[in-house]
């Protein structure tokens, strides 16, 4: 089965954010640190030329931190920063805040120099539904986000949000949705949560996963589901994973869509441990 999900409104969409990033100082592209590849659109890199470019990675926290480092590396190389972050926790938020402001100084510099004094920094948030842009948005805001009065001149008519003294968010909604020409990016995002579950088709990304895991976390597959073997079925996995889980219907019947759910729950929570899927690029 193949994932498909293309809303019909992608080209106003695309449209409205190359108009309203105009009046923004940083583009922050938000990804999910798990799977920074599979969650990023190729979209973005063509919108955000020329503009002041953050990378945040986001739920940090669940991926592998090593494997972080490196992906903090590679943007590094392509001369964008990227800051790894937890969106459920307050430790990052100083941290992020700092970043934010230090990307923009050259565009408020530049309004310094044009006459115009204490001008907050001005963000959008760019990234495909679902990776944590409301979460990062409260954290960021510590508070419920205080809506600030339209700004005059090339901003008119544009509503700003007030994060924190001097960061202000264009509050648009900034989502560009997956591209599925790559299923494997499917796949993970779907694994990841990040498309619905009426979308996909619980086994097959339930699958796909575990054979993602037996390459990247064969230990943990192990440790946690007492896999031994794996080159094995991926369904005789999802009833070992059954068995190992009490998943049971009568008879002894392993209930698999209960244990494919808690493949997933287990993957999402982080109790299978801190795992990233997508490897940095071998052609970078």
């Amino acid at each position: 089965m193949l994932i498909q999900w293309f809303p019909g409104h992608m080209a106003k969409t695309k449209r409205l954010i190359i108009e309203h990033l105009k009046a923004v100082d940083v583009a922050l592209e938000l990804l999910d640190a798990r799977i920074p590849l599979s969650s990023a659109n190729p979209m973005v890199e063509e919108l955000i030329q020329g503009k002041n470019h953050l990378v945040i990675l986001n739920k940090a926290d669940l991926a592998d931190s090593n494997i972080t480092q490196a992906w903090v590396s590679y943007y590094k190389q392509k001369g964008v920063r990227a800051i790894p972050v937890s969106s459920t926790s307050n430790k990052d938020r100083k941290k992020l805040l700092s970043a934010i402001k230090e990307t923009a100084a050259p565009s408020i510099a530049k309004w310094e120099r044009r006459g115009v004094k204490n001008r907050s920094a001005r963000i959008m948030i760019l990234g495909i539904p679902n990776v944590g842009k409301s979460t990062l948005i409260n954290r960021l805001a510590k508070t419920a986000a205080t809506r600030t009065a339209n700004t005059p001149g090339h901003t008119r008519g544009k509503q700003w949000v007030r994060l924190a003294e001097g960061l202000d968010l264009l509050d648009t909604p900034g989502v560009l949705w997956p591209k599925f020409e790559d299923q494997v990016a499917a796949m993970r995002l779907a694994a990841t949560g990040a498309i619905a579950g009426e979308i996909f088709d619980s086994f097959e990304v339930v699958s796909f996963l575990l054979k993602d895991l037996a390459v990247c976390a064969p230990d943990i597959l192990n440790e946690k589901y007492g896999i031994q073997d794996m080159q094995a079925d991926p369904l005789l996995m999802v009833e070992q994973i059954g068995r190992r889980r009490g998943s049971l219907l009568s008879g002894g019947v392993v209930d698999t869509v209960r244990a494919q759910q808690a493949v997933l729950s287990d993957f999402r929570s982080g109790k299978l441990g801190t795992i990233t899927l997508d490897g940095i690029p071998e052609a970078e």
